[in-house]
């Protein structure tokens, strides 16, 4: 429901998508009767209004709406076709620096749309959704809290919105309230609605919220009405909102939806550090478990499968609990067992390591997501136990753990002085210890490791999660999600947490022929 009109040729469009309820939707309720206990100020500073102006032959205005996604309101949630077709530079004065998109005409299930103010588009109705991420926080705006539960048949609700109102174009935020009706064919809810002032919901309010009256936490984001002009809403589930921010947003998306069933980026080890016994110190190298040869085995082929591997791994800089203060995406990829990075997208010369941002202090992982699984599969000097295998995001899982001495030289750490016109570096060996998650079948899906430090640098930890890419025509693999560091500096906390997205791979073939 994105409205496209021209000034000063007004013309009034609609843009309602589509869609054919389930057979199990119940009859229409009778006349809703709106509460007086919320009041619409109270989404004033969750819900807003997107705009987007250009300039030709008069001024060509597209509207829609948008709710903060976070509590800090820097991501603004809406839906894709407002994404699409507004591309706003900015919104409410903040700079737009990412737009992230949950559909588009190749994903599954894709199907064309159109409308009166809607040229054809081809994308998943499901998942109509899109955030973008501010330059910074949006100031005196806040998020609010999601529900994940299912909906109940006549469950109360309220719309908050932005829709057009007449040729003005200074919008409102206005309320419909309702009830849930059902769930319609293409996954959508569905909802019966009151008027809001005689008003019924209009182009320009799509990418608003929908608001259970009583918890007044978020279950749905309004995409459209029903076509035949019946007072029914629209809207996407807030499970796949959940769904679309934990593949673009994994840090946002643990604090959001915790109860999602993906691993915690920043999840902490289910154990206290693996310490061997003395005998077990003091003993030639024993025959490992099966279970221990078989977490090698995997760890090795992990190791194997990325070494063509190339992806994009987006970077972000902080302290404390405050937002980033610097953020970077480079492409990467292992050359001969190594990581090169190049700037996305446009860059042509490579790094060994991430250039430091221009901060006084920081840490930059290294290549822990494929050092890593190179390191459990093949250096024997590592002891590993197995733990007690636990329940997590109700999974079970294997736990493994283990550790290096200084004198095993399996993990180096590497500390940087920038002296501005030269840079001092040194390489130390470290003990370290950690622990590395599996599903029943022994398949790696979260390593950590930490490592024992002198000097001032105190507590470096880092935790990587993998998952699995799913390709047509292609086998299943693993590959890495998310890479999170942090160590301790003059009693203050600094961390930098990375994502991996994009993911391609490479290859060459060698043939040799005789004279």
């Amino acid at each position: 429901m994105i409205l496209r009109e021209i000034i000063p040729a007004l013309v009034a469009c609609s843009c309602l998508s589509p869609s054919a309820l389930a057979q199990k939707v119940p009859p229409k309720p009778s006349q809703l009767v709106v509460p007086s206990v919320v009041d619409v100020h109270d989404f004033y500073n969750t819900v807003l209004p997107i705009t987007d102006l250009k300039l030709g032959f008069g001024i060509e205005a597209k509207f829609g709406t948008g709710f903060c996604l976070d509590p800090a309101c820097r991501f603004i949630g809406t839906n894709y076709h407002v994404a699409v077709m507004a591309r706003p530079h900015k919104i409410m004065g903040v700079k737009v620096v990412q737009r992230y998109l949950a559909t588009g005409p190749d994903d599954e299930g894709a199907t064309v749309n159109e409308g009166p103010s809607l040229s054809p588009m081809k994308y998943n109705l499901g998942r109509d959704l899109a955030v973008f991420e501010l330059g910074h926080t949006l100031p005196h705006h806040h998020g609010v809290a999601f529900r994940l539960g299912d909906l109940q048949v006549g469950q109360e609700i309220d719309i908050y919105a932005y829709p057009k109102e007449s040729s003005n174009p200074i919008r409102h935020l206005l309320r419909f309230h309702g009830r849930f009706k059902g769930e319609t064919t293409t996954g959508l809810l569905a909802f019966d609605y009151n008027l809001s002032a005689d008003k019924t919901i209009r182009p320009g309010a799509s990418g608003g919220i929908v608001v259970d009256a009583k918890t007044q936490q978020i279950v749905g984001v309004l995409n459209g009405v029903a076509k035949n002009g019946e007072a029914i809403a629209l809207a996407v589930p807030v499970q796949s909102l959940a769904e679309f921010v934990s593949k673009v947003q994994p840090y946002l998306a643990q604090s959001l939806f915790p109860s999602n069933q993906r691993l915690s980026p920043v999840s902490a080890d289910l154990y206290p550090k693996f310490v061997p016994s003395p005998i077990e110190v003091l003993q030639h190298r024993p025959e490992e478990p099966a279970e221990i040869k078989l977490l090698r085995s995997k760890a090795q082929l992990l190791a194997d499968k990325m070494r063509n591997f190339i992806a994009v791994q987006t970077f972000a800089w902080g302290s404390g609990d405050k937002e980033p203060v610097a953020e970077a995406t480079y492409e990467v990829r292992i050359v001969d067992g190594y990581q090169r990075f190049r700037e996305y997208p446009d860059g042509r010369k490579e790094f060994r390591d991430v250039p430091f941002p221009s901060l006084s202090t920081m840490i930059v992982p290294g290549g822990e997501w494929s050092e890593l699984p190179e390191m459990v599969g093949t250096r024997l000097r590592l002891k590993i136990h197995q733990a007690p295998d636990v329940v997590v995001n109700e999974r079970w899982m294997k736990v493994f753990q283990y550790r290096a001495d200084v004198e095993d030289d399996v993990c180096t750490f590497k500390s940087v002085l920038d002296y501005v016109f030269f840079e001092v570096s040194k390489i130390v060996a470290v003990s370290c210890y950690g622990e590395v998650w599996t599903d029943e079948d022994t398949n790696i899906l979260r390593m950590s490791e930490h490592y024992e430090l002198p000097g001032k640098w105190k507590d470096y930890q880092a935790v990587v999660t993998y998952g699995w890419l799913q390709r047509a025509d292609q086998m299943s693999q693993l590959i890495p999600l998310t890479i999170s560091t942090q160590a301790g500096y003059n009693k203050k906390i600094y961390w930098c947490r990375g994502q991996f997205t994009d993911y391609r791979m490479f290859g060459t073939r060698v043939r040799i022929i005789g004279n």
